[in-house]
């Protein structure tokens, strides 16, 4: 477990990064709006996944659910934002529908942390 959360963490923190580079790009990029749209949710969803990840580490039940969360959140983001990036930068789709696809995963990835949210047990202090 304490593996699957390392990688979080650090796919998170590449998330992050790419975001703020992204978000540089598409300032100075004419019709940067997509990248910019891509940066947002890259950004937005590193924070989340590392908050899950954080989540987990101190969860006695839940913690599968907030892991599972996680990850369907971070492939989503990675599919959507990439997508999007492709084609501002270099005019090209990464493959038909991955966009939307790559929106669905997060959703289910928002349920499912969700649910795992509302089952939670912290461990005692």
């Amino acid at each position: 477990m304490l593996t699957w959360v390392r990688v979080l963490f650090l796919t998170a923190g590449l998330m992050g990064a790419a975001g703020v580079a992204a978000s540089a790009v598409a300032a100075h990029l004419a019709g940067g709006a997509a990248l910019t749209t891509a940066a947002q949710f890259l950004m937005i969803h590193a924070a989340a996944i590392a908050g899950l990840g954080a989540l987990a580490l101190q969860a006695l039940r839940g913690r599968i659910a907030l892991l599972v969360g996680a990850s369907a959140i971070l492939i989503g983001t990675l599919l959507f934002s990439g997508d999007l990036s492709l084609r501002a930068l270099m005019g090209i789709k990464l493959l038909w529908g991955t966009a939307p696809i790559g929106g669905m995963v997060m959703i289910a990835g928002w349920l499912m942390a969700t649910a795992g949210g509302v089952g939670l047990t912290l461990r005692p202090r």
